[in-house]
């Protein structure tokens, strides 16, 4: 296995998988990735939806259960448990590697909000399908999502001059409209105001759930709709569920979103500190293909700096999984969830909507890399190969000379694993 397919599993992907083949041309592997799909079907064939969330949500809010009983939770535990053993055993991993980076830059977190069992329809049905398509699609399916409305409190926000704000006194949440433009879209440099983020949570009010529904789902309140033309960022929008999805074409093309989505791109697959002329590059390439993410993607492959070996350093979620499906495990194992808090990244529980951090300096804490090296001790007792088997498999030519004397050297076979899986190589993507 040469340097170009090593980087290819790592940088690209989710780690080798066993001795899985290594591809003759990496750069074909990974544009191959991008015409395919993989859905992640639960145990009886079905993804997880929306409406049963929902429903979920209802019975709950009805009978009120015992903590630990909820059906939400329990639609949670279901729902991650197939995420992750989905990554394990994904044949498309670099696919799956973009839909972590899109559900993260469109971070729903289980610390706000009734949306325990939303997160895996959330990644299911508003971000997977639209990883290569526009990204004007994944935003409006995004922002009609019930976990996103929910989490960023839009369900309830109400115009204060529409007929329910009148009758009931009750306004604005802008904490949506916040977000979109400072997070998922224009950023900070665009230099939007607090006259902008208001007249876009107008524009938003109305954008809501009805769990009365049959299927419950996304519903947009026109009484609750604040009446009216609204200018955001210099640009008229009209009142009315069209003016949102007009407001929202607006922001998704908006050659400021191109540049914040750019940056955040190159931040993750090249280096912590993004270089200006690749962000440049892939920033031209969004605005001249309308914001399609295929074509971004495959402009970050064709970064030279992307090639480059160990510029990033593997976040908790990354490890675990680059670990297990070096150890070639195939369905993630219970104490998957405990391990990722132990290392400080619970799933799908980000502390802020910002989501996880993307650099080195977010996960180096000393305490932090000596769970990792826990971890990978913890590991290394499943494992029969021999480390050496397993170093030859999953890094190829990027073991270093100091990590092979060390596994020839080490006291056990378990000793020499745990040494492998917290190598500086190893921990580095």
């Amino acid at each position: 296995m040469d340097t170009h397919a090593v980087q290819a599993f790592v940088r690209f992907g989710l780690g080798r998988r066993g001795a899985e083949p290594a591809p003759a041309n990496p750069r074909a592997w990974l544009l191959d990735q991008l015409r395919r799909t993989a859905a992640v079907p639960d145990a009886a064939g079905q993804q997880p939806t929306t409406a049963a969330a929902l429903d979920a949500l209802r019975a709950d809010r009805r009978d009120r259960p015992k903590p630990g009983h909820a059906r939400t939770r329990a639609l949670f535990l279901r729902d991650s448990h197939l995420f992750l053993s989905h990554a394990l055993t994904t044949s498309l991993p670099f696919r799956e590697r973009l839909t972590w980076f899109w559900a993260n830059h469109f971070t729903v977190s289980l610390r706000q909000g009734p949306v325990a069992g939303l997160v895996g329809p959330f990644i299911a049905e508003a971000i997977r399908p639209h990883v290569t398509g526009r990204f004007g699609a994944m935003l409006l399916a995004v922002m009609r999502h019930p976990a996103m409305l929910l989490y960023l409190n839009n369900a309830g926000s109400i115009g204060p001059d529409s007929p329910a704000g009148r009758r009931t006194g009750r306004g604005l949440n802008e904490n949506l409209a916040r977000e979109s433009l400072e997070l998922h879209t224009v950023g900070r440099a665009a230099g939007f105001t607090q006259a902008d983020v208001t007249a876009y949570a107008r524009i938003l009010t109305g954008w809501s759930i009805d769990l009365r529904a049959d299927p419950p789902g996304f519903r947009f309140r026109p009484f609750a709709h604040e009446p009216g033309w609204q200018t955001l960022m210099g640009q008229r929008i009209p009142p009315g569920e069209a003016g949102g999805i007009a407001a929202l074409d607006f922001l998704a093309n908006h050659p400021a979103t191109h540049q914040h989505l750019a940056r955040a791109l190159v931040r993750h697959f090249v280096a912590d500190v993004p270089p200006a002329a690749d962000v440049a590059h892939v920033a031209g390439v969004l605005r001249a293909t309308g914001g399609d993410l295929g074509a971004a993607a495959t402009a970050i492959i064709a970064l030279q700096g992307a090639w480059r070996p160990e510029t990033k350093l593997r976040t908790p979620l990354e490890l675990l999984v680059a670990s297990l499906r070096a150890l070639d495990v195939r369905d993630a194992p219970p104490p998957a969830l405990y391990a990722l808090r132990l290392l400080g990244q619970p799933l799908w529980a980000a502390p802020q909507p910002n989501g996880w951090g993307d650099r080195a300096a977010d996960w180096a804490a000393p305490e932090a890399m000596l769970r990792r090296v826990d971890l990978a001790y913890a590991l290394a007792g499943r494992e029969p190969r021999p480390a050496e088997a397993v170093a030859a498999a999953a890094l190829g030519p990027r073991l270093r000379p100091a990590t092979r004397t060390g596994l020839a050297h080490a006291g056990s076979r378990r000793e020499a694993l745990a040494l492998l899986l917290s190598s500086p190589e190893f921990q580095r993507r």
